[in-house]
């Protein structure tokens, strides 16, 4: 499978590079890179670092058109998709390293699943910020170096991925629910799957070391 990159007219459906923050976008890889880099994948949703960073103003003014921000990150390892989520808003990503993005589209999914072949990756190079739209899929970043492993702003309305609400599960896509503002389609080999999260992914569970450039 080939590995894209996000300047490639292959992204176009999935998001943009943001251009015209590149001081901003320096001081928030300067604030990741004094984060904690697991072995394996750690997500904040807030964290105090990157939240008092004159760079959050920034990213709320231009990125969100003023909405109150949470600048979460995520750092550790990891080259396999495992599951796809998706937000009722687009996603600000910035990495210190170069990263891969696994993509697909929300219009894709059909009866509540969503076949893992028409996923896309991206490598993003490392401090380019990116939007990645409401109707993208999404999940955690992919390293590219074993070594330097990734981390990676995840900038977002306050309160997505918080706790999920107290409603009743109404509509076929609320069982996809597992926090706020957040739906996630699970592989049925992935972690997630077994703690209890609905399966929504069919086929192979991804690997970008699979993937050439």
């Amino acid at each position: 499978m080939k590995l894209y990159s996000v300047y490639d007219e292959e992204f176009k459906p999935f998001g943009q590079v943001v251009t015209g923050l590149e001081q901003a976008s320096a001081e928030i890889a300067d604030a990741l890179r004094q984060t904690p880099l697991p072995d394996g994948v750690g997500y904040v949703p807030s964290d105090p670092l990157l939240q008092e960073l004159p760079a959050a103003v920034e990213i709320s003014e231009h990125c969100f058109g003023g909405m109150p921000v949470q600048m979460g990150r995520c750092n550790g390892h990891n080259t396999r998709l495992n599951c796809l989520e998706y937000h009722r808003n687009s996603e600000f990503n910035l990495g210190t390293e170069d990263f891969v993005l696994l993509l697909g589209e929300q219009r894709e999914i059909e009866n509540g699943v969503f076949h893992t072949s028409k996923t896309k990756a991206f490598r993003v190079p490392a401090g380019v910020l990116v939007e990645v739209y409401a109707t993208s899929l999404h999940y955690a970043p992919c390293h590219t170096d074993p070594e330097k492993g990734f981390r990676v702003l995840i900038a977002l309305p306050e309160g997505t991925n918080t706790e999920r609400p107290e409603s009743p599960v109404k509509t076929a896509e609320d069982a996809f629910m597992t926090a706020c503002n957040k739906w996630l389609l699970a592989h049925p080999d992935s972690s997630e799957a077994k703690e209890g999260a609905k399966v929504g992914l069919a086929g192979e569970n991804l690997d970008v070391r699979d993937f050439q450039e």
